[in-house]
């Protein structure tokens, strides 16, 4: 079964279920991922290949997202249906017994009766006003048992899809990798000294003091630029999907506090530019792991780290859209990964990442310039 035909299988079945979002976001994915795929076939550039790329990726993880919420909601619906019936056996078996009588015992028999005609007659009048009854019931039972049958074929071919899926998108995150590599169209506004980046990040112990030095790992001056996002403030979408674990200033389960937002994301979520930026840093940086800082505007950053993969080169200009890094992620078995025990809470976003924005060399709230109301 194909990617979209489980998607469309998803979508049927997910009527059942009183929230359809989910499965109108697997048709979404499915559109989404037949029309990157068009756009990887027809790329030429390197440039039109990392959009597309970046696109086909992105349709694959909202497509097995989509994926793992139907499957769950399948496993529920399931679940209930089982229960609903065996709490039912005593029932059905009667109501069974009762059509089987009605259907194998000969008409002549259903209309005698001891107390006579009359007695007959009134049977007959009550067994007309019970058969809808019973023929509902039956029709009902009939329903369930099919939707039974439907979920449990829907979850048996899933595992196959989602190994499809799940190849896809890894061959697509490998083939990103290579095009970013190979893309040498971007502007740049400065060209990194390698040396210099050593020397701020050997002198500083902070995000702080290193942010404050970023204009000293240059070879030269950095180019000025007029960008100016404020028209856009507070409607900035986040750099990948997730689910807001900490907010600004909240302690987190260590006990420390921090000036960005924490999200929840799944392993190996591609992380992409919000807004067009230049790259002021990429790798690795204190305790904060990896991070990419980008400069959206003159004394504006926004910085991501916790990813395990940084894309691109600091002083390149970057279209928003662009990738610049990817989550980590441990490696699991296929059975782990289709599992459908989850509460579709979010306990399947295991990766975070930390989003700091700075102005003027001070952190300010993330959300004072990005969009949080919608989770991923």
């Amino acid at each position: 079964m194909t990617l979209r035909a489980l998607l469309l299988a998803i979508f049927f079945a997910s009527r059942a279920v009183a929230q359809t979002d989910p499965a109108t976001a697997a048709l979404n994915a499915a559109q989404m991922l037949e029309q990157a795929s068009v756009s990887l076939t027809e790329a030429e550039s390197a440039r039109d290949r990392v959009r597309a790329l970046t696109e086909t990726i992105q349709a694959y993880e909202a497509g097995l997202s989509a994926m793992r919420d139907g499957l769950r909601r399948a496993a529920t619906r399931e679940a209930q249906l089982t229960a609903e019936l065996r709490s039912r056996e005593k029932d059905v078996a009667q109501l069974l017994g009762v059509l089987q009588t009605i259907e194998t015992t000969a008409p002549p028999v259903l209309m005698l009766h001891p107390s006579g005609p009359l007695g007959s007659a009134r049977a007959g009048m009550m067994l007309s006003e019970v058969t809808p009854g019973l023929n509902a019931k039956a029709q009902s039972l009939a329903r369930d048992l099919q939707e039974v049958r439907t979920l449990r074929l829907l979850q048996q071919s899933a595992s196959e899809t989602l190994v499809e899926g799940l190849t896809g998108v890894q061959n697509a995150r490998t083939q990103l990798s290579t095009a970013i590599a190979d893309r040498t169209d971007l502007p740049r506004r400065f060209v990194e000294d390698p040396i210099r980046t050593a020397i701020l990040i050997s002198s500083t112990e902070t995000l702080d003091g290193f942010a404050s030095g970023l204009s000293q790992i240059s070879e030269g001056q950095i180019a000025e630029t007029d960008a100016d996002i404020s028209s856009i403030k507070g409607q900035i979408a986040l750099p990948t999907q997730g689910i807001i674990l900490h907010r600004a200033n909240e302690t987190d389960a260590a006990g420390v506090k921090r000036p960005g937002i924490v999200l929840g994301t799944r392993p190996r979520a591609i992380v992409t530019s919000p807004t067009a930026a230049t790259i002021r840093y990429r790798g690795p940086l204190l305790e904060l792991g990896n991070l990419v800082i980008l400069e959206p505007q003159p004394g504006l950053l926004f910085v991501f780290s916790g990813l395990q993969e940084v894309y691109g080169e600091a002083g390149q200009v970057i279209p928003r859209g662009t990738p610049v890094g990817l989550m980590p992620a441990e490696s699991k078995e296929i059975g782990a990964i289709l599992s459908t025990s989850g509460d579709g809470t979010g306990t399947d976003r295991s990766e975070t990442l930390y989003i700091e924005v700075r102005q003027d060399n001070s952190p300010v709230d993330p959300e004072s310039w990005f969009r949080t109301d919608k989770d991923g």
